[in-house]
């Protein structure tokens, strides 16, 4: 027991530590900088040809999106999931641990908005800094990612063309449908 206490004093202190890095003040603002619009650019489509034209906006814009924001401010950003619809939102292992434990905290009761991951990671050839910020389901995200039973026959049609291989169905509201994760090296 001696030993336990210092040990979490250690970790309470280096937390603290990273909470004021600027690396993760930077991080924060790029991971929460790409969601909001890319819901104003689903909201816009919803409204102009409904869900489905969503859904070809977001397999074509949110890449765009992620791709503008890497080149922007030098960190490589992207969305995953544990349950992905596009081949390419698969998690890596530090992100497939990040995203179980959104899930078990969500589980007990956190606020999904407020998860988030960060780390300096090494590396083969150095460090890394890593940061994750999930992306909780909103009632606008249940049209194309809520119960399957509950989908339109057009979304799903449009679904089974684009993502054949499509897991990101079967979500509830406040759900974590997956996370922003970026990454730069050190």
């Amino acid at each position: 027991m001696k030993l336990f206490l210092p040990c979490i004093t250690l970790v309470a202190a280096l937390n603290a530590i990273a909470q004021d890095a600027p690396w993760l003040t930077d991080a924060r603002k790029v991971a929460t900088s790409v969601p909001p619009r890319l819901l104003q650019v689903l909201n816009e489509e919803i409204a102009k040809g409904g869900p489905e034209s969503a859904i070809v906006a977001c397999s074509e814009k949110a890449p765009q999106m992620a791709k503008a924001a890497s080149e922007q401010s030098g960190w490589m950003v992207r969305r995953v999931s544990l349950r992905n619809r596009n081949p390419k939102a698969a998690p890596d292992a530090w992100e497939r641990a990040a995203l179980e434990e959104f899930d078990r905290r969500a589980a007990a009761g956190e606020n999904p908005a407020t998860l988030e991951a960060f780390a300096i990671v090494e590396k083969g050839d150095g460090k890394e800094a890593r940061y994750m910020k999930a992306l909780p389901v909103q009632q606008v995200c249940l049209a194309c990612h809520g119960p399957a039973d509950k989908l339109t026959p057009e979304v799903s049609a449009k679904l089974r063309a684009l993502y054949p291989e499509d897991k990101g169905v079967g979500y509830n509201i406040g759900q974590i449908r997956g996370a922003m994760t970026i990454r730069k090296a050190m």
